[in-house]
C-alpha cells in the first residue's frame, strides 16, 4: 500500500499509529508480518505516495481473516486501525505474490509428478489440441 500523510508534520505519530495496528494484527496470527518504509530524496512515481506499507501473509485464507476482522470496524481492532486510515491521502494498494509460483511447471524442467513432462508446452499455441 502507498500513501501519503495529509500533515506531513505528523508523520512519526501516524507511524507509531501504524505500527500499534498491525502488530495487533500479527500478534493475533492474521498476518505474518509487516513494513513501513519512506521514499527518499523524492526518488520514485508521485503518485504512489511518500510511504509504502507492506503487509506479509502465508496464504489467501490468512490475508481474508484478517480483513473479516478488520471489516467489522469494531471493538479493539478499529481503535488501531482507525488514526491509520484518517491521517492518508492518496492511497494505492496492489496485492501481489512470490514468483514463480510453487505449482507454476518450467517447461525446462519436467514436473517429477509426470515422468513424461510438463503440462504445459510453451511452443504449442494450444497445449490440448
Amino acid at each position: 500500500m502507498w500513501c501519503n500523510v495529509k500533515e506531513s508534520r505528523r508523520d512519526l505519530e501516524w507511524a507509531g499509529h501504524v505500527r500499534a495496528y498491525l502488530d495487533h494484527l500479527q500478534a493475533q496470527g492474521l498476518i505474518e508480518g509487516w513494513s513501513l518504509t519512506r521514499r527518499k530524496f523524492g526518488f520514485g512515481p508521485a503518485a504512489l505516495g511518500e510511504f509504502h506499507v507492506t503487509v506479509r501473509a502465508k496464504d489467501l485464507a490468512q490475508l481474508d481473516a484478517a480483513f473479516s476482522l478488520v471489516a467489522t470496524r469494531a471493538g479493539e481492532v478499529e481503535r488501531l486501525h482507525a488514526p491509520v486510515y484518517s491521517m492518508v491521502t492518496d492511497f494505492i494498494s496492489r496485492l501481489d505474490r512470490d514468483f514463480p509460483d510453487p505449482q507454476r511447471l518450467d517447461p525446462q524442467r519436467p514436473d517429477p509428478q509426470r515422468p513424461d513432462g510438463p503440462l504445459i508446452d510453451p511452443q504449442h499455441p494450444n497445449p490440448r489440441a
